[in-house]
């Protein structure tokens, strides 16, 4: 941020799009810089559950755990104006597309899939990804998920070669064009 200027948040920015596109780094980074709360979906349903997400998905099953995120989701959303970071699967419910656009606004966080790939393939928490070919899952995902992401009310490109720091800078400037939702104080 530059110096002698502040950010005035209008509404909760959601940042949705796939695992690894970067939504919990870029979300806190964002955050920091607009001096608003960092809010994670993921994060409060294992809060409240006392245990993982991966876990709840394999006690639970997913239609159990999408129930609960929507009721988090629309808690979230009602609590102070901040960066709300939501699980790669949370925008694909109409149910969570419309709290969302009344609530808040939507980032779609557009990573290509040779660049989730290389940030999801040496991690075990993705609960989706626990398949004999978890690359080709990721990419049937990706597939399916894309005329989701494109409902967001703003998509911001993620390169490889962004920063985090570039890439919260990035999602800043897309919100600055959008007076209803982010504007700089003198």
């Amino acid at each position: 941020m530059a110096a002698g200027r502040g950010w005035k948040l209008k509404k909760t920015v959601v940042l949705v799009g796939m695992m690894g596109a970067g939504k919990t780094a870029v979300g806190k980074m964002l955050a920091a810089d607009l001096d608003v709360p960092f809010l994670d979906s993921d994060v409060e349903i294992e809060a409240a559950a006392t245990m993982s997400v991966a876990e709840i998905f394999e006690r639970d099953g997913e239609a159990f755990f999408r129930d609960r995120e929507t009721q988090v989701i629309d808690r979230l959303l009602d609590t102070k104006r901040g960066i709300l970071s939501v699980g790669g699967g949370a925008f694909l419910s109409q149910r969570n597309r419309d709290l969302i656009a009344r609530k808040g606004v939507s980032v779609w966080l557009k990573a290509d899939l040779d660049l989730l790939w290389s940030r999801v393939k040496h991690k075990n928490t993705r609960p989706l990804l626990r398949t004999d070919d978890p690359r080709a899952t990721l990419a049937e995902l990706y597939e399916k998920r894309l005329l989701f992401y494109r409902m967001a009310d703003i998509a911001v490109e993620a390169r490889q070669d962004y920063s985090i720091e570039t890439m919260a800078a990035k999602v800043r400037e897309a919100l600055l064009r959008h007076q209803d939702v982010l504007e700089v104080e003198a």
